[in-house]
């Protein structure tokens, strides 16, 4: 091996759209292929020809099945990828339906666009259609957790569990050389230990490159009961004779409230009331989750009846169902995609109910900079939507004990068990502040040099002849 390169192609001090290259000799691999998010300038990307030759590309391998990690890859297929996209079982099976929910609401968003003539495009297109992610599908390769799969020529890959939603990992690349036998390691988006259902990462012990997430750095989450924080923001939505409205994530946030809102109904702290899920991707991602927790939590084979059901759980598969909600005027829960509220059903709720000041909209999740949900927790007073500005009247809450991420600490106690320093360590996935203040804590607390916070496009030589 003589040459090992990295190039940083996104999530580069931003949360979304991660996308890395790593060029092993004369084998290119690409880390997760996922969409920008957020600030215009970041999704305006989405739309570029893509600085690399996507042929070029021998194989992609993916992290874990939320949007920022694989919604690029129906566009980079259509620009002429054709190699194999490695992921673990359970995100293989996650991926079709997120894709084609993701290709539908772009079709839907695009003729929406064109019908209401509030585009500055005279015929505005979607990014990518529904035909463009079954070219994806047939190139999809499970790999088990915790096995070795050889790429290529001394090459290999092996996932380990990173706790964020079912089946996500983080990844080593073990690359053998003349001499010498290097690992790379990903961390992907490691998950909060906190979680009820999923185990916390897996701790791993060697790696002479290293690329780490920095969501939360900087930022700690304090211990609280997290049933008790729920049924208190229910509780106060609910004084004000109005509805709960919460965006929440189709994949990991939406089946973590339902556990939670079972057991506040169950153990009677809430009188059970209306519960409307309002995503048809959260309902096939709830039947999926169960059918993979049994391989990767903490909990004992869970199926999806004795999970997440409860007697006034309703699903809205239709989009009639979505419209019938706007009638219910007080005492219920409606829970819909997206989670930053930046599209999906959701968008639809939030243009029928910010006006409403007995209504309550209340966050549960990370919300990127430059997304609706972030200028709504903001305090903007008005919110564009389908091309017009409706005033925010409702109330505007935040709950970031739900957060599928780990924060500041559990970051640094991942990171502690390394037993050396990697020769490099990348900070990715974070905006500017949490990637600088992730590093301080790296270089002062682990004493680790070369810690290092990528810019966009920017090509680093990981190891030369080895």
């Amino acid at each position: 091996m003589q040459q090992i390169l990295f190039k940083c192609l996104g999530a580069a001090q931003t949360v979304t759209g991660s996308k890395y290259i790593v060029d092993l000799d004369r084998f290119r691999l690409m880390i997760d292929c996922g969409l920008f998010q957020g600030l215009k300038e970041w999704r305006l990307r989405n739309w570029e020809l893509f600085p690399i030759d996507p042929h070029s590309i021998d194989a992609i391998c993916i992290t874990h099945a939320h949007i920022d990690h694989i919604g690029y890859l129906p566009r980079l297929c259509k620009q002429g990828f054709r190699g194999a996209i490695y992921c673990t079982e359970a995100t293989a099976d996650l991926i079709p339906m997120m894709l084609k929910d993701a290709a539908k609401l772009q079709e839907e968003e695009a003729a929406y666009a064109a019908r209401k003539g509030y585009s500055k495009h005279s015929h505005p297109l979607p990014l990518y259609t529904l035909q463009d992610v079954t070219k994806v599908l047939p190139l999809i390769r499970p790999v088990p957790l915790r096995s070795h799969h050889r790429l290529g020529n001394g090459i290999s890959l092996q996932y380990e569990d990173a706790g964020h939603v079912v089946g996500a990992a983080s990844l080593t690349l073990t690359v053998k050389g003349v001499r010498q036998t290097k690992k790379i390691v990903f961390s992907g988006d490691l998950g909060n230990a906190r979680d009820p259902l999923l185990n916390p990462p897996t701790p791993l012990y060697e790696a002479d490159s290293l690329i780490v997430e920095s969501t939360y750095g900087g930022r700690l989450m304090p211990e609280v009961d997290v049933l008790e924080a729920l049924a208190q923001e229910i509780e106060l939505a609910f004084a004000q004779e109005g509805c709960l409205l919460i965006p929440a994530f189709a994949l990991g946030r939406t089946q973590t409230l339902l556990y939670y809102l079972k057991q506040l109904f169950t153990s009677r702290r809430l009188k059970p009331c209306p519960v409307y899920v309002d995503s048809p991707m959260a309902i096939e991602a709830t039947h999926l989750y169960a059918k993979h927790l049994g391989l990767d939590q903490r909990a004992k084979h869970y199926d999806a009846d004795s999970l997440f059901h409860f007697p006034s759980l309703h699903y809205c598969p239709e989009i009639s169902d979505s419209k019938r909600l706007n009638e219910i005027r007080a005492g219920a829960i409606i829970i819909s995609a997206s989670g930053m509220a930046n599209g999906g059903r959701i968008v639809h709720h939030l243009y029928n109910r910010l006006t409403r000041p007995q209504d309550t909209v209340l966050f549960v999740g990370y919300q990127a900079e430059g997304t609706r949900g972030r200028r709504l927790l903001d305090g903007e007073p008005e919110i564009k939507m389908f091309g017009e500005y409706v005033p925010v009247k409702c109330r505007i809450r935040e709950l970031p004990y739900f957060s599928a991420h780990a924060d500041h600490e559990g970051l640094m106690k991942w990171l502690s068990n390394f037993q050396h320093p990697p020769k490099m360590t990348f900070i990715t996935h974070g905006e500017p502040q949490a990637c600088q203040k992730l590093q301080q804590a790296i270089v002062e607390q682990l004493h680790w040099h070369n810690v290092i916070i990528p810019e966009y496009m920017e090509s680093f030589a990981l190891f030369n002849g080895f």
